[in-house]
């Protein structure tokens, strides 16, 4: 079955709202949803931008599109301010992407879902549009469009965290992991889309009614449940409702043991599939069925471990350790266990305890795992984050990224990871893709924005960038990362004195946090203080920044910004040894590097660079 087919759905459900109102699309459109083959499903998505570009440049440029390239009428409506910059946004990457139909040799399948996901946003945002020119408009459309709505996908969930009725509130940790099992189990069904653990945890606790839940991150089902554990004895009730009309569809309860909850997790999730009406493949059973921990007493150890190692505190990673090492114990020799291991020693590094030696250990569990198995999604991304910390090689971390991708595509904490790796190398489209899909499956995640302004800022699209950076630190004022990124788009945006009074009632002098000396180090390249730069240049600073490609880049820019060109182009070759190959911004987009564009040093590091951009493979 095609990995499209609920794009496709929801393409179909929009040609039916203007069935009979747009003659033109709703031919282009009923040509797509019949396709059968790739090629010529972007064929004809392209076709039907073909159609709205066309109306637009008669209705808004007042000129007919007679031969028009489609990206020059782009690029006049996005000048005239004639179409919102994000829709412009959504027209640009389906033209790129829809063209590669006429070179099936260049073709991947997995270009598709982007190219529908933006098809979509377009034609829903043009019928808003044309609502003001025609009539006869169904109500079900206009009804969504003005509350600012899309219809959920039909094959859609969410599971709420499954409430804890134990005795005993330290409980919480197994409900909680059982919520998580779930929610992986149903991600292996590709008919269904399943929000993930990040967003349906931030409902934990709450008073939301299932009305209000669905609204929010726009699905159809909503499973809910509790679950009581009495020492070995198991109570697990589930059901399954309709958050449409808020009708009971499925409920269920389960009793047993502690050893028996592989094939409670199991059940559920094939009664909801058959309650769906979706039939699952011998290869979907197969996921569903994997249990990388087959000990039910080393699997609980395990998950009391989990919130301990991402607590970010040395006395819970310790606790947090040694329920791993007791998993281990009764499990003998286990790849799961091995990379939650790793993460602990890597999370040790990652708050500053004996860096290199915990990031040493971090990476023996991390290979101990790959021997057991060597597709580990959990092994291959816990490896890229030590490739990152400890030699600040993006290219060989996202080779492991994209494995860890590949295992389990729809794990959103990895592709916050991948599509940044895929910004920083200058693969603009693969990664708003992953932006797109992330913000479908994990919609309440605060790095949403933030994620979503990185892909803008490394695609030089500064002032579309500002909107979504701002709105990252809205969500999160006292996170270091999102105040540097705030300063910095200020700064691009033209606005540098408003970046400065920002950074100097914001954030502290002396923070041991590397985004904090970063900006403080921007604050002072802004007042183009030179005596107080090189104090901060102090061995630790420098040696953070040059291990990390990302400050190394910032820092060229920096420097160039200052005009101090050798120092620039030290620095920005460091960043480029280390991956930093994204060539459309270096050689034409950031504008901080206009000094020193000219310099043959410069001119020969891009030679380069768009060579290694051009050939780029994960």
């Amino acid at each position: 079955m095609a990995i499209w087919t609920t794009e496709i759905k929801e393409l179909e459900k929009i040609y039916e709202s203007f069935k009979g109102q747009l003659p033109d699309l709703e031919k282009e459109l009923e040509r797509l949803i019949k396709a059968d083959d790739e090629n010529m499903i972007l064929l004809y998505s392209r076709r039907c931008l073909e159609v709205i570009i066309t109306d637009l440049c008669e209705c808004e440029l007042k000129r007919p599109r007679k031969s028009e390239p489609l990206k020059g009428i782009i690029d006049k409506l996005n000048k005239e301010e004639k179409v919102p910059s994000n829709i412009i946004t959504s027209m640009d990457h389906l033209n790129s992407l829809s063209a590669y139909g006429a070179h099936p040799k260049d073709f991947d399948p997995e270009q598709v879902k982007p190219v529908l996901v933006n098809l979509d946003i377009v034609i829903k945002w043009y019928l808003k549009y044309k609502e003001l020119q025609i009539t006869g408009k169904i109500e079900e459309v206009k009804s969504e469009i003005k509350q600012g709505t899309i219809s959920p996908p039909e094959k859609s969930i969410i599971v709420l965290p499954f409430e804890n009725m134990s005795p005993d509130p330290d409980q919480e940790y197994f409900s909680d992991g059982l919520t998580e099992e779930i929610i992986t189990d149903l991600s292996h069904i590709t008919d269904l889309l399943v929000i993930s653990r990040s967003s349906a945890m931030t409902f934990k606790g709450g008073k939301k009614k299932i009305g209000e839940i669905v609204k929010e991150v726009n699905v159809h089902y909503v499973l809910e449940g509790s679950v009581r554990k009495a020492g070995n004895n198991l109570r697990i009730a589930a059901q399954l409702i309709d958050g449409i009309n808020d009708s009971h569809i499925w409920a269920e309860k389960y009793s047993g043991t502690l050893d028996d909850i592989f094939d409670i997790q199991e059940k559920v999730s094939g009664s909801i599939a058959n309650a769906l009406k979706i039939k699952l493949s011998s290869i979907e059973k197969k996921k569903i069925q994997e249990r990388p921990i087959d000990n039910a007493f080393a699997y609980d150890c395990y998950r009391r471990a989990y919130p301990e190692i991402n607590s970010m505190s040395k006395e819970r990673l310790d606790k947090g350790l040694k329920l791993l090492s007791k998993a281990l114990d009764i499990a003998g020799e286990n790849a799961v266990i091995y990379a939650g291991t790793a993460v602990a020693f890597m999370m040790y590094a990652n708050i500053g305890i004996e860096q290199e030696e915990n990031l040493k250990k971090a990476e023996e569990f991390v290979k101990k795992a790959l021997d057991l198995d060597k597709e580990l999604a959990e092994a291959h991304f816990t490896l890229g984050g030590i490739i990152v910390l400890k030699d600040g090689d993006m290219i060989k971390a996202m080779d492991h990224w994209v494995k860890a991708h590949k295992s389990k595509p729809e794990d959103p904490e990895i592709m916050v990871y991948l599509s940044l790796g895929y910004d920083i190398v200058g693969q603009d489209e693969v990664a708003r893709s992953l932006v797109e899909k992330c913000a479908k499956i994990d919609p309440i995640n605060p790095l949403n924005d933030a994620i979503a302004g990185w892909n803008h800022f490394f695609g030089g699209r500064f002032d579309s960038a500002l909107d979504s950076l701002l709105a990252a630190y809205n969500l999160s004022p006292e996170n270091p990362m999102h105040q540097y990124f705030k300063a910095l788009i200020l700064v691009y945006n033209d606005r540098a004195d408003e970046a400065y009074e920002f950074i100097f009632k914001n954030v502290e002098e002396q923070s041991e946090n590397i985004w904090s000396q970063v900006t403080i180090f921007l604050k002072y390249i802004i007042k183009r203080d030179k005596d107080k730069l090189t104090l901060l240049m102090t061995p630790d600073f420098v040696k953070k920044i040059h291990c990390d490609l990302q400050y190394s880049y910032h820092v060229a820019t920096f420097y160039a910004y200052l005009d101090e060109k050798e120092e620039s182009i030290k620095w920005l070759e460091n960043a480029i040894n280390r991956g930093f190959i994204n060539y459309p911004l270096l050689s034409e987009h950031d504008k901080l590097l206009n000094n020193i564009r000219g310099e043959e040093r410069f001119k020969k590091l891009m030679e380069r660079v768009k060579y290694e951009w051009e050939n780029f493979e994960v």
